[in-house]
C-alpha cells in the first residue's frame, strides 16, 4: 500500500466518530438485556444462553466479512460498503428491541443486532490501520477506545437521565419494559447509523490499493474462506502469545456484563425480586457511566504511556486494576461507595478496547487487515461462548447460585489476564528482563 499521509488529531476524531453509535448500541444491549430477559420471564441461571447471540454472530460473521473487505473494491472503499450496511440493519433492530412482545422474540433480535454490529465492526477497525500510518495508530485504536467510554456512558445513562427530566421510572408496558429503557433505545438508533454516515462521508477511505493488495481475486464466500485459512496457518506470533490473555478477560467481562445487574440487586437491597432489579438497573446504569467516563479520559492518556512503556505492559497494568475492582465491588452495600471500583473498571475497559488492537495493526500484513482483525474478534467470541457453556454449570454448584460470585470470579480472570499479556512480545516491544543469548 502507498504510504499513508498523515491526519490531523481533528481528522482522527472524526473518522472514530461512528465508534460512538456503535458502542452506543453495545452499551444499551449490556445495561438493559439482562434485565429485559427478566421482565420476559427469563431466570437468571439461563441468562448466558440468553446471551449467545453476541458470539455466535461474532464468530461467524466477522471473520467473513474481515475477508471479504479485503478482497472488496468499490467507489466507496474496501471497509465503506459493510459498516454502512451494518449500521442500517443495527438501527432497525434497536428500534424493534424494547417493543418486545415475548422472550423469544427479544432472543431473536439481539440475533439480528449482534449482527449487524459485526458487520460492522471488524471492517471499521480495519479502516482505522489501512488508513493510519504505524506512528498515528495508537491514537487512532485509544481514540476508538475513548469513544467507547463516551457511548457506553451515554448509552448506561439514559434511563436514568429520563428519569432526572421528570419520566416515571415505574412506567412500564405491559409486559413490564420501562419506558425509559425504550426511549433509550429509540435514541440508539438515530445515533448508529447517524455517526457512521459522517465519519464516511468526512473522512473516506484512501483510493484502492493496487490489485496484488487486494489478494487479486474474485469476490466470493470461497475465496474470503481461503483467505481466511491461510490466514489461519500465518497467524503471526504476538497475536498467538495474545489468546491465553483474550480467553481470560473477555470470559471474565462477559461474567461481568451478564450478572452485575443481579450482584448489585443481592449487596444493595439483599432480594433478586423485580423491584430490586428494576432499582439495580438503574443504579448499574450509573455506575457504568461512571467507568466509561473514566475509560473515555483514560483512553488519551494510556497513549503517551503506551510510547514509552509498550502496549502489552500498559494492558497488563490496566487488567490488575479492573480484576481488583470487580474482586471488591460485589462486598460494597451502598451505591455510594460502587463508584470507587468504577476507576478500575474504566481503565481496564479503555485498555481492552485499544491496547490488543495497536498490538494486533503492527503485526500483521496491510493486504490481509480485515481478515486478521475478524479472526482477532474469535479471540473475543470463542471465550464469550465458552462462558455461555460453562458457567451455567457452575452457577449453582460451584458458585452457589449467588450473583455476587460471579463477579469475584472475573475479576480474577482479569488477574490472570494481566499475567498472560506480559508473555506478549513484538518487535516493538522491549523484555521486561535482559534475555539469555
Amino acid at each position: 500500500m502507498s504510504e499513508r499521509p498523515q491526519l490531523s488529531f481533528w481528522n482522527i476524531v472524526q473518522m472514530n466518530l461512528g465508534f460512538l453509535g456503535l458502542q452506543f448500541s453495545f452499551g444499551l444491549e449490556q445495561g438493559n438485556m439482562g434485565p429485559i430477559y427478566s421482565y420476559l420471564g427469563a431466570d437468571p441461571e439461563t441468562m448466558p444462553l440468553l446471551w449467545l447471540a453476541g458470539p455466535m454472530t461474532g464468530l461467524i460473521v466477522q471473520p467473513l466479512v474481515g475477508a471479504l473487505s479485503d478482497r472488496t473494491v468499490t467507489r466507496i472503499g474496501r471497509r465503506t460498503p459493510y459498516f454502512l450496511i451494518g449500521a442500517v440493519l443495527c438501527s432497525l433492530a434497536l428500534v424493534a428491541m424494547p417493543f418486545s412482545p415475548a422472550l423469544w422474540v427479544a432472543a431473536s433480535l439481539l440475533w439480528i443486532l449482534d449482527a449487524a454490529n459485526n458487520i460492522t465492526m471488524e471492517p471499521y477497525r480495519a479502516y482505522v490501520s489501512d488508513r493510519l500510518d504505524p506512528a498515528q495508530r495508537p491514537l487512532g485504536f485509544l481514540t476508538q477506545s475513548a469513544f467507547t467510554g463516551l457511548a457506553q456512558t451515554l448509552a448506561y445513562l439514559a434511563p436514568s437521565l429520563f428519569v432526572w427530566a421528570g419520566f416515571n421510572p415505574d412506567a412500564v408496558d405491559g409486559n413490564g419494559i420501562p419506558h425509559v429503557t425504550r426511549l433509550a433505545f429509540l435514541v440508539g438508533a438515530g445515533l448508529a447509523l447517524g455517526t457512521v454516515l459522517w465519519s464516511v462521508w468526512r473522512v473516506p477511505e484512501l483510493p484502492p490499493p493496487p490489485r496484488a493488495e487486494t489478494r487479486e481475486a474474485r469476490l466470493s464466500a470461497a475465496g474470503a474462506w481461503r483467505d481466511f485459512v491461510a490466514a489461519m496457518q500465518d497467524m503471526p506470533r504476538p497475536m498467538r502469545q495474545l489468546a491465553l490473555a483474550m480467553l481470560c478477560q473477555w470470559y471474565g467481562m462477559f461474567c461481568y456484563w451478564q450478572f452485575v445487574v443481579f450482584s448489585l440487586a443481592r449487596a444493595l437491597h439483599d432480594s433478586d425480586a423485580t423491584a430490586a432489579v428494576r432499582d439495580a438497573t438503574l443504579v448499574n446504569g450509573r455506575l457504568a457511566a461512571c467507568y466509561n467516563v473514566v475509560a473515555f479520559a483514560s483512553a488519551f492518556l494510556l497513549v503517551p504511556l503506551m510510547r514509552r512503556i509498550g502496549a502489552a505492559r500498559v494492558h497488563a497494568l490496566a487488567m490488575l486494576a479492573g480484576g481488583a475492582a470487580m474482586i471488591v465491588l460485589p462486598g460494597l452495600h451502598r451505591e455510594s461507595l460502587c463508584y470507587l471500583p468504577m476507576i478500575g473498571i474504566g481503565i481496564a475497559w479503555a485498555s481492552l478496547m485499544g491496547s490488543p488492537y495497536v498490538l494486533l495493526a503492527n503485526s500483521v500484513p496491510p493486504e490481509r487487515t480485515g481478515v486478521y482483525m475478524g479472526i482477532f474478534n474469535m479471540f473475543i467470541v470463542v471465550p464469550m461462548m465458552i462462558e455461555t457453556v460453562t458457567l451455567p454449570l457452575l452457577y449453582r454448584p460451584v458458585l452457589g447460585g449467588d450473583p455476587r460470585h460471579v463477579l469475584v470470579l472475573a475479576g480474577a480472570l482479569l488477574l490472570l489476564a494481566a499475567l498472560a499479556t506480559l508473555r506478549v512480545r513484538t518487535r516493538a516491544e522491549a523484555p521486561l528482563t535482559p534475555q539469555p543469548a
